[in-house]
């Protein structure tokens, strides 16, 4: 996958939005929407509330983890764990980056809330390739990627398969081809 079909599957994320129209249910084919009613809130997928916003339709509530406190307690306890902590959505990134560049208008504090959220992206990209660079040291064959999102494994997808690949065919040239001794 490459990260605009990520971006593509996190667009279908719930977020709350206040609309300022009224408007019926909508019938879609990924499901029911609405009704909408001017100030009464209502969850829809995250790409019609940033289609209704860039329209000027509507205003988006951040999801409740886009709080900074919350994200600082995320990023000192993703600092703190060995392994992966469990993040409060499995596209924060590309919810956040979506968000931040459509609805910024929206977000309270959100010059804060993208530099935690870059800053929590940083501190796990680093656990993935120190994670990794164990992993071929050790010559291990097969690695856990619990509580990892699509986009951080996509971001070493490429390299990780070529370095297995790699070390794979050294292993086989190793054994058809030992050292004499």
């Amino acid at each position: 996958m490459d990260p605009s079909e990520i971006e593509f599957l996190a667009e279908k994320q719930p977020v709350t939005i206040l609309p300022n129209f009224s408007e019926k249910k909508m019938y879609l084919i990924g499901g029911d929407v609405g009704p909408f009613k001017p100030s009464l809130p209502v969850k829809v997928p995250l790409w019609i509330a940033l289609n209704l916003k860039q329209r000027k339709k509507c205003r988006i509530q951040a999801p409740d983890w886009m709080d900074v406190e919350r994200l600082k307690e995320l990023k000192e306890e993703e600092t703190k764990a060995e392994y992966f902590t469990k993040m409060p959505s499995k596209h924060y990134m590309e919810v956040a980056t979506l968000l931040l560049n459509s609805a910024v208008d929206d977000i309270p504090h959100a010059d804060d809330v993208r530099t935690i959220i870059k800053d929590i992206w940083d501190v796990r990209i680093a656990k993935l390739r120190k994670s990794i660079d164990m992993m071929i040291n050790q010559q291990a064959v097969h690695a856990r990627l619990d509580d990892l999102s699509l986009m951080e494994i996509n971001t070493v997808r490429l390299l990780l398969t070529k370095a297995l690949d790699h070390l794979h065919d050294l292993r086989c040239h190793a054994t058809e081809n030992p050292p004499l001794t």
